[in-house]
């Protein structure tokens, strides 16, 4: 079973990154760490289920960060 958008977000949050607000319309939050190149882009609602690329793109940003 896929987990939560939401529960992708508080997995980056718990890791140390923050989520970078530049207006806009639609679901795409951005999220950036200090420790991270570039940012981390999370797509959908937070009860929607999660994209299995979003999955492992969230795993492997914060594997880097926890370097």
């Amino acid at each position: 079973m896929p987990r939560k958008v939401r529960e992708l977000i508080k997995d980056l949050s718990d890791a140390g990154f923050y989520r970078i607000v530049r207006g806009g319309k639609g679901s795409h939050r951005k999220f950036a760490h200090a420790n991270y190149l570039g940012a981390v882009t999370v797509s959908g609602t937070d009860g929607e289920d999660a994209k299995h690329y979003q999955e492992r793109q969230i795993k492997k940003a914060i594997e880097e960060v926890s370097k």
